[in-house]
């Protein structure tokens, strides 16, 4: 049964991200990276990550995108973008080249590496003995890194009040130049 669910959200994984490159709508490629997000959190409960997994669907699939298709739908760039008109000399040839690149390095990296990586605990276990993950992931993240937590969404406000200006400028359509 684990291998069937692996294989299925494998495959929903893969098929999301080939979406994610292939479409030419971005609404459809974003609408794939939804797919995508939510066969990585099957993933993570086959993995029996369940807080990772609830954060993939409620902060990734859940917010980013939805603001990733708040932005796309309010600049309008819900028609095909024609690529043909657009300067991408050397492009292809360069993303060609990294992802060459990066394939042989992961291959190297599987093959070449260990049976036992850290030689710790399970990824599973307890960060600490007599307290639950989430609430030491909870402590950390609002008292050690609040600052960080807070700076982050700011900056995310800013970038959505940001688009909204830059679609709600007026136009400058060159009349009654002389």
């Amino acid at each position: 049964m684990e291998t069937f669910v692996f294989l299925v959200s494998g495959a929903i994984v893969l098929a999301g991200a080939l979406g994610v490159v292939l479409f030419r709508n971005t609404a459809h490629a974003a609408l794939s990276l939804v797919a995508t997000l939510f066969g990585v959190a099957v993933l993570f409960v086959a993995q029996e990550a369940h807080f990772l997994a609830a954060v993939q669907v409620i902060v990734y699939a859940g917010a980013i995108v939805v603001l990733f298709l708040f932005v796309l739908m309010l600049l309008g760039v819900d028609n095909e973008d024609d690529v043909a008109t657009e300067p991408v000399r050397g492009l292809r040839v360069a993303t060609l080249v990294v992802g060459a690149v990066t394939l042989v390095g992961l291959v190297l990296f599987l093959v070449a590496g260990e049976v036992t990586i850290t030689g710790q605990p399970a990824a599973t276990a307890a960060i600490t003995e007599g307290t639950a993950n989430v609430v030491a992931l909870g402590r950390a993240l609002f008292t050690t890194y609040v600052f960080a937590f807070e700076v982050t969404a700011v900056l995310l406000t800013i970038a959505v009040v940001g688009a909204v200006m830059l679609v709600r400028r007026p136009r400058d359509t060159g009349e009654g130049r002389a």
